[in-house]
This record gives C-alpha cells, sequence and structure tokens, in this order.
C-alpha cells in the first residue's frame, strides 16, 4: 500500500487543489518551489540550528512510571509540550517562515483554533521582523484567552471571526479571503496538513522531526527503535503526521488516531470526523468532513479548541479509509479525566488537545511487553480555566 502524496497531490483519493483561480498562482508557485527549497543545504542548516537552539529539540521522550503501572505496559510520552511556545506547532512554523522569506513574502496570515499555531506564528513572525495577522474565532478567542494575549504581545494583529460557529473552520475561512485579497505579498502559514497542496505534504514533512527523533530516543530507552503503539489525537492532525510519518510504511507498528467526541458521537455536539464524516471538498482539499447530504457544512463541537474542525487532513483520510489506522474518540468527560489522571500521576498537565490521546489508555487492552508512545503534543497552560470549570 502506497501512504505517499502522489505528483498531483493526492493520497489514494483524498487531497489535490481545489482552490479560486485568484490562488491558482500562489498555489503553483508554492508547490514548484518548497521540496527544492527545504531540499537545499542552506535551508536545513538554517532550519535544524533553530529547531536546536531557539526550539528546543530534541524534545524528550519520557518514559510514565507510575501510568505505565496502571495500565500494565510501557508507556512513552514525546514531550512536544517542552518545545518553545509550547506546543508541536513551532516545527511547523519555524519551516514556513523560512521558506516565505526565501519567497521574497513581506507579510504572513495565519488560522488558530487552540491558538497554539497562531502563538507559534506570531511568535516566529517577531523572530524574523515579518508583519503577522492571525485569524481566530470569536468563540476561541474567549476560551483560549492566554495565547491571545501572547500573539498580541508578540506584536501580532488579531482578528476576532464572528461567523458560523465562531472557531477553527471560520478562521480559516477568513484566511483563505485575506490571501484572495492579497496574493502578491502574502504568505499563508497554514497550522495542520489540511488544505490545499502542497499545504498537507509541506506540514507533515515539517513535523516529521517528533517521529525522527522517536527512532533514535526509543533506541536509547528500549534497544529497538519503533514502537508497537503510537497514539495521537486528530483534528487536522498535524501532530498525528509528524508521529507517524518514518512509522507508516512500517506495519510492526500500530497508528492510533483519537479524535474528538464531544458530548457523545450520537448527541449532535461532536467532532468526531471519521465516524460523522463523509467525502467532499473543504478548504481546498478533497477528504472526509461532516457535511449535510446538500454538502453544507456540519458545525463540530469539543471542548478542545484546536480538535473543533469539521474535517481532517487528507493524509489520515487516506489512513483511515486503508486500515492503516485505528480511530478512537474520547469525550469533552473522557478527556479531562485524563488530563486530571496524567497531571496527578506524573505532574504533567496536558493540553486538552492531548488529553484525548491520552484518553485513549483507558480504551485499549495492552500486552506488558509493548512499547507505547503517546504524542503528548502541547501543554495545558492555555486550559487551565476550562479544566477549573470542569
Amino acid at each position: 500500500m502506497n501512504y505517499e502524496v502522489d505528483k498531483n497531490g493526492f493520497y489514494g483519493k483524498y487531497g489535490g487543489a481545489f482552490v479560486p483561480e485568484l490562488l491558482y498562482s500562489n498555489i503553483h508557485e508554492l508547490e514548484q518551489n518548497y521540496i527544492n527549497i527545504i531540499d537545499s543545504d542552506d535551508f536545513q542548516k538554517e532550519y535544524k540550528s533553530l529547531l536546536k537552539d531557539y526550539v528546543g529539540r530534541p524534545s524528550p521522550l519520557y518514559f510514565a512510571k507510575r501510568l505505565s503501572e496502571k495500565y500494565n505496559t510501557n508507556i512513552f510520552l514525546k514531550r512536544e509540550d517542552l518545545n518553545h511556545t509550547g506546543a508541536h506547532k513551532i516545527n511547523n512554523t519555524i519551516g514556513q517562515i523560512l521558506l516565505a522569506k526565501r519567497m521574497n513574502k513581506t507579510r504572513v496570515i495565519a488560522e488558530t483554533g487552540a491558538g497554539q499555531h497562531g502563538v507559534a506564528t506570531a511568535t516566529v513572525c517577531a523572530l524574523m521582523n515579518i508583519h503577522c495577522v492571525v485569524y481566530m474565532g470569536e468563540k476561541d478567542v474567549e476560551r483560549q484567552a492566554p495565547n491571545v494575549a501572547r500573539m498580541k504581545m508578540l506584536g501580532a494583529e488579531v482578528v476576532p471571526v464572528s461567523s458560523g460557529s465562531k472557531t477553527l473552520k471560520d478562521a480559516t475561512n477568513e484566511a483563505i479571503r485575506d490571501w484572495i485579497n492579497n496574493p502578491e505579498d502574502t504568505f499563508y502559514i497554514i497550522g495542520s496538513v489540511v488544505g490545499p497542496h502542497p499545504y498537507p505534504d509541506m506540514v507533515a514533512r515539517f513535523q516529521s522531526v517528533i517521529s525522527e527523533e522517536m527512532r533514535f530516543q526509543l533506541k536509547e530507552h528500549t534497544g529497538k527503535d519503533y514502537p508497537d503503539k503510537i497514539i495521537a489525537c486528530v483534528g487536522g492532525g498535524s501532530n498525528a503526521a509528524g508521529a507517524y510519518y518514518y512509522y507508516i510504511d512500517d506495519e510492526r507498528v500500530e497508528l492510533i488516531s483519537v479524535e474528538a467526541g464531544g458530548k457523545g458521537i450520537d448527541t449532535g455536539m461532536s467532532a468526531a470526523t471519521s465516524v460523522l464524516g463523509t467525502d467532499g471538498i473543504i478548504h481546498g482539499s478533497m477528504t472526509k468532513l461532516m457535511q449535510t447530504e446538500d454538502g453544507q457544512i456540519v458545525e463540530p463541537y469539543s471542548i478542545s479548541a484546536g480538535l473543533d474542525y469539521p474535517g481532517i487532513g487528507p493524509l489520515h483520510a487516506h489512513l483511515i479509509k486503508t486500515g492503516r489506522t485505528k480511530v478512537l474518540t474520547a469525550t469533552d468527560k473522557e478527556a479531562v479525566n485524563a488530563g486530571f489522571l496524567l497531571t496527578r500521576m506524573e505532574g504533567i498537565i496536558p493540553a486538552l488537545e492531548s488529553a484525548h490521546a491520552l484518553a485513549a489508555l483507558e480504551m485499549i487492552k495492552f500486552n506488558p511487553k509493548e512499547i507505547v508512545v503517546v504524542n503528548l503534543s502541547g501543554r495545558g497552560d492555555k486550559d487551565m480555566e476550562t479544566y477549573l470549570k470542569i
């Protein structure tokens, strides 16, 4: 089975670039140049230097002793929460800002849900002295106030979006409108493995550092360079794509994606796209998305702003369709409980997004000899108010 993107930007039947004519030249320019640029020696030298000295990589692979004892297996946490800005998002924004500079763009826009991508984008724009505009749903502005404050302090213009559900989908819509109106000088830094080709492939490449590090870290810890299971939360799916990247073709490794079940799959308040979604086009790519019979987007719901999205990246849609990925869903309550459990047992407060991945530990029967990696995609500082309300 082939899990790689093809020359037209498709993973099997999913992907592609379905964009307005006004954006075609931008997408074509990016598609023609991104691989040559990011594979060049000078790009890789600067990128790796910033990952090491600015971001703080490699992020630790931590053996969670008490959690392992509870679930009678060997659980490691990939500590993306310890990166500068507190999540995996910085891996991608560092890469894309270096690409934007090499393409002579002078203005950057981004969308954000949980705010971590917005913070990571504002951070690298401050670093590189590039004007930054971040679109964020009004609902997310309210529930992710600490990240909004960080973006503003970093010099970004944060634009609240009041249309639709006032969440990530609507922020993405507004960012795309901005790009259509400012095609010449603006670079759109997409935060996940979504959107038109080449974004899903490009973001996965930048996030692949997660599984690249896992290989040598597991070797140091266990004597073998692969785990038996990798568990990651999936909204758009960039942290999962990065955690899976170097193991996608390794059938010894079970890949487990955890979606946001919200109040429950059958309640009408969920973001479990793999269960509730059908094939369609959203934000420039063919994928699985939640929609009505006539193609209108069904508003998603999750306690987690970063998973509150009606679709998934085309790579994940392909992995699910081919059976390469096993999908589980965690409700709000299950995720919150998992977040508190990790906090009390290991002294680590996870982001609500990561807490969904941790919730899967209650749903799986493990072999005591198995090696399990949970990708801890972000820290929970931004979610304290939500945690304490429960």
